[in-house]
């Protein structure tokens, strides 16, 4: 007797579990959407059989495109019941650069919403396999779009979807990372990885059926689809979704739903920290706060504990290749182990390795390493780098970090990200958190620049705070009186704002590109 099915355990199903716990409980909450778990789950099953209607089975790579939304979220898992592959492409994308993905991954259909509709239909155009585009209503009110598939049509087909033979080892995802060196690489992800990973999260993160978690960093980015989203899905979380993570707009919605529950990268809670709207905000719901994607500066993260009395904070690191938590610093530590992403999570392995792939000693530094069933099997149609970030049997992750006595690990950098100076290595991320303790700074980058005596001198860019009275020589005597001669900065450059991704990622190769000429 084949007892696959009867012990199967996929994505998709974990939605129908809750749903079978929590049939009234409220699911998704987006603009004016309301949709509890059993209608949530019954409009995956449908759209499941729209899409397989459609021609859509088991290993098609399907792409979206698309700003958070519901239907975003109803496609996750109306893929994952088909067995079909989901692609998310990050909207910031150029034409030429969204083109790749899609024809990299083979994805026959592209999903989309109308503000970026223009965007996708060029993608789709240069010579990809695409033949269908799908309509996403978004988070606002909008018109479908003309020649494209109506989600709403789909959603309401009258079938039942296709008893799909799935296994816990099939693809659930490919995800593709940013590739800020090189073409971009796709991550294949299968649903036990994710599941994996999932109950890392729960486990590790806290997260718990009574959140009200609000959902606003992209839902293409593995971050807030596969730490959060997913996992407050499998534990029956009422979720809030918004494709607008701007200051005032989140502020006035965890306000409004009596949100218990919130993940950004630093920046965007440094965004939060400056509005204008925060101090008369009423944010007593908020009792778990999550920063990750970037290194969070020490000072930011106690200035958040000041701010929101009753906020327990999680410092959560990973990469998109391990589904992507990796290592967890929890509530307890945040103020004993300042600037560390704590240790690895439930179901990880972790280790800090020189390049003969030994330990290293507590404070040296060395390149993390992981072991995990929530690991990629590798990268899509790509053995040779697949070959080099397993070497040694651990996946290698280019980050370089220091590790203590207690196990907890510091990361210092990138790899690509370290400077290299008249011969001396700086970890920028030593140099920012110098910075960050001068008063009137509000951000600051700090990157390597080319340099005819130096070959890389090192420059801060900073944002300063409204009002601030800081000039560069006031942050070169700062930097010259805490930090050895070669590790200050040779100038100091000051902007409006630092380039970030949508998921708050601070794009240093931006920075680089644009004052490359600086020193010249």
């Amino acid at each position: 007797m084949d007892t696959s099915l009867i012990r199967r355990h996929t994505i998709g199903d974990l939605l129908h579990r809750s749903a079978a716990r929590h049939p009234q409980k409220p699911a998704i909450a987006c603009g004016d959407v309301r949709w509890t778990y059993a209608e949530f789950d019954a409009l995956c099953d449908r759209l499941a059989a729209g899409l397989a209607g459609q021609g859509i089975e088991r290993g098609d790579r399907v792409a979206i495109l698309a700003r958070n939304s519901h239907a975003f979220a109803a496609m996750r898992f109306a893929l994952a019941r088909l067995g079909a592959v989901l692609v998310p492409i990050n909207f910031m994308l150029k034409a030429d650069e969204a083109a790749y993905i899609l024809r990299h991954a083979g994805a026959r259909l592209l999903a989309t919403d109308t503000g970026l509709a223009p965007l996708a239909r060029g993608a789709a155009a240069l010579d990809t396999a695409v033949e269908r585009l799908l309509w996403l209503p978004a988070e606002d009110p909008s018109a479908p779009e003309p020649g494209m598939l109506d989600f709403h049509d789909l959603a309401a087909c009258t079938g039942t979807p296709p008893d799909v033979a799935l296994k816990g080892e099939d693809l659930a995802q490919i995800v593709y990372t940013s590739g800020t060196e090189s073409l971009p690489k796709g991550a294949m992800l299968t649903h036990d990885a994710v599941l994996w990973q999932y109950v890392s999260c729960v486990v590790d993160a806290g997260i718990d059926r009574s959140d009200l978690m609000l959902h606003a960093l992209p839902l293409y980015h593995c971050a807030q689809l596969d730490v959060f989203f997913g996992p407050a899905i499998y534990v029956g979380c009422s979720n809030v979704i918004t494709g607008k993570p701007v200051a005032e707009h989140l502020l006035a919605l965890i306000q409004q739903h009596r949100i218990s529950s919130f993940f950004a990268p630093p920046t965007v809670w440094i965004a939060l920290l400056r509005s204008p709207a925060f101090d008369a905000t009423d944010l007593t719901s908020l009792k778990k706060g999550y920063y990750g994607a970037s290194i969070m500066p020490v000072a930011v993260m106690q200035e958040i504990l000041q701010r929101i009395p009753g906020l327990r904070l999680w410092n959560l690191y990973g990469q998109t290749e391990i589904a992507p938590l990796a290592t967890m610093l929890g509530p307890e530590d945040q103020l004993r182990k300042p600037g560390s992403c704590g240790r690895a999570v439930l179901n990880v392995e972790t280790r800090v390795v020189d390049d003969a792939m030994q330990d290293v000693k507590p404070g040296e530094i060395g390149e993390i390493v992981h072991r995990s069933p929530q690991l990629l099997s590798g990268y899509f149609h790509d053995d040779e780098r697949t070959a080099a970030a397993f070497a040694g049997s651990w996946f290698h992750s280019g980050d370089l970090a220091t590790i203590d006595d207690e196990g907890f690990i510091t990361v210092v950098d990138r790899k690509k990200d370290m400077i290299k100076t008249g011969g001396e290595n700086v970890a920028s991320r030593e140099v920012e958190e110098c910075i960050y303790r001068l008063d009137g700074v509000s951000e600051v980058a700090v990157v390597g620049l080319p340099h005819p005596t130096w070959v890389e001198a090192v420059t801060a860019i900073v944002v300063a705070k409204p009002g601030a009275l800081l000039d560069e020589a006031a942050v070169l005597a700062h930097c010259q009186t805490h930090l050895a001669g070669f590790k200050a900065p040779k100038r100091v450059l000051f902007v409006d704002a630092l380039p970030k991704n949508p998921s708050g990622k601070l794009l240093k190769r931006e920075l680089r590109q644009t004052h490359e000429g600086l020193f010249a």
